[in-house]
C-alpha cells in the first residue's frame, strides 16, 4: 500500500501519522537488513547471457517493489527475468515491501538502489530529505483507484454524505484523492480524524474486504485488487478516480532511485529503465501473459494468487506507462496541502528524466516531460 503524506503541523498529527506509518511496518516480514522480503533469483542466472559483463564493474543492483498489480511492471519484470536480461552479469536482487516508508528507509540506508513506489511516499521522501535523497526516473502505471459503496446503503455519489468511507492509511495517496474529492463537493471533514460529513475510516487493505462483509463501513476509496475485492463482496464501483483526472490518468506508481547510485552507476540506471522499458511494452503485446504472470508473482508473495473474478477486471483497470505523469504528482502534492496533511512542498528536482529519455529515444519513442520539476 502507498505511504502516506506527513503533516508537521501539530503534534497531534505527527503521533497520527507516525502510529499510521508504525502499522503496515509491523507487517512486513524482515530479512537479515530489516526492510522487506527478498525474492528469489529464480531468473537471474538464466537470463545472464554467456561471456556477459558486469555493467560498470558492479556485481549486484538491489531493486524494491511491492506485491500489488499497481506494481505490475516490477512483478512482471522481476517474475520474466526481464530486467536481468538488461543488467547482463550485474544481478537484479530484489526485496519486496509492504508501506512506502520502509521502502525509503531502506532506500536511505543503501539497501536499495531503486524502487517502485507510489508518488505519496516519494514526495515525502524527497520533502524530508531536503531534496538530497531520491529522484524519480521513471512512470510505472495509472489508475487502479475506485470508490466501491455497498449499493444498499449508497445509491449515488450524493449519498456518500454521512457513510463510513475506509481508505488505506492517514494521508497515504487514496485518503488524499478522497479528502479533496470530498472538499469539491462542499463537504466537511477533520483530515487528521476523518470525522465530519463523511466519516473517512483508515483501514488495511488486507482487512477493508472484511469489515465491508461486516457492516462495519459503507464503502471504500481504495486501490486494486482490493477494489475488486469488494466488488467480488457484492460492492459496486459508483465512481473511478481515472474519471477525475484529464485524459483519465494519473501516477499511482513511479521508479525512483538514490542520488548517490544515479550518479556513481548511470549505466546500471539506463539498464533497470530498459528493462522497465521492455517490460511495460511486453506487458502490452502479451496482456494475458502478463497477468499470468503478475499472478504467479503474487501467488510466490502470499501463498495465494488471485481469483479470475478479482484479477481479470483489477487487471483492466491499471495501465503500465513510461510516461512519469509528472504534472498529475504536482497536483496530487497541492491536494494534501490543501488538506492539511502536507507543508507547501518544493518539488523542484524531484525529477531527473534524462536516462529514461535517452532509452526512449534509443527505442525510437518521444521523450517524456517533468512538468517543470526536473533537475537543470
Amino acid at each position: 500500500m502507498p505511504a502516506s503524506f506527513r503533516t508537521p503541523r501539530t503534534t497531534g498529527g505527527r503521533r497520527a501519522l507516525a502510529a499510521a506509518a508504525a502499522l503496515p511496518l509491523l507487517a512486513v516480514v524482515l530479512t537479515s537488513c530489516g526492510y522487506g522480503s527478498e525474492s528469489t533469483d529464480k531468473n537471474d542466472k538464466a537470463n545472464v547471457a554467456a561471456g556477459a559483463k558486469k555493467i560498470e564493474g558492479l556485481d549486484e543492483v538491489k531493486i524494491g517493489y511491492f506485491p500489488n498489480l499497481t506494481h505490475a511492471t516490477a512483478l512482471v519484470g522481476d517474475q520474466e527475468g526481464l530486467f536481468q536480461k538488461e543488467l547482463g552479469a550485474t544481478q537484479a536482487k530484489y526485496t519486496q515491501f509492504n508501506a512506502g516508508p520502509s521502502e525509503i528507509e531502506a532506500l536511505n540506508s543503501k539497501s536499495i538502489d531503486i524502487g517502485w513506489i507510489g508518488p505519496s511516499p516519494a514526495i515525502n521522501g524527497y520533502t524530508k530529505s531536503q531534496g538530497k535523497n531520491l529522484r524519480i526516473i521513471g512512470g510505472s502505471a495509472s489508475g487502479g483507484v475506485k470508490l466501491v459503496v455497498n449499493p444498499d446503503k449508497v445509491k449515488s455519489l450524493d449519498d456518500v454524505k454521512g457513510k463510513k468511507i475506509a481508505t488505506p492509511q492517514l494521508g497515504n495517496t487514496q485518503d488524499v484523492a478522497f479528502l479533496n474529492w470530498i472538499a469539491e463537493k462542499g463537504w466537511k471533514v477533520d483530515a487528521e480524524s476523518g470525522k465530519g460529513d463523511v466519516s473517512v475510516v483508515r483501514t488495511d487493505n488486507k482487512i477493508t474486504p472484511d469489515a465491508y462483509k461486516s457492516g462495519s463501513i459503507d464503502g471504500a476509496w481504495v486501490p486494486e485488487p482490493t477494489a475488486s475485492k469488494l466488488v467480488a463482496e457484492g460492492g459496486k464501483v459508483i465512481l473511478d478516480e481515472a474519471d477525475l483526472w484529464p485524459d483519465k490518468k494519473f501516477v499511482i506508481t513511479n521508479i525512483i532511485v538514490s542520488q548517490e547510485f544515479l550518479s556513481k552507476h548511470p549505466k546500471v540506471v539506463e539498464a533497470v529503465l530498459r528493462g522497465s522499458v521492455k517490460t511495460n511494452q511486453w506487458i502490452k503485446d502479451n496482456p494475458d501473459k502478463a497477468k499470468a504472470s503478475a499472478n504467479a508473482a503474487l501467488k510466490e508473495a502470499s501463498g495465494k494468487a488471485l481469483p479470475a473474478e478479482v484479477l481479470d477486471p483489477a487487471w483492466k483497470s491499471i495501465q503500465t506507462t513510461d510516461d512519469p505523469l509528472a504534472a498529475t504528482l504536482g497536483s496530487e502534492a497541492e491536494h494534501a496541502v490543501k488538506a492539511g496533511l502536507l507543508e507547501k512542498p518544493d518539488l523542484k528536482g524531484i525529477y531527473d528524466l534524462k536516462p529514461l529519455n535517452r532509452v526512449l529515444k534509443a527505442a525510437g519513442r518521444p521523450a517524456v516531460d517533468d512538468a517543470g520539476l526536473g533537475v537543470k
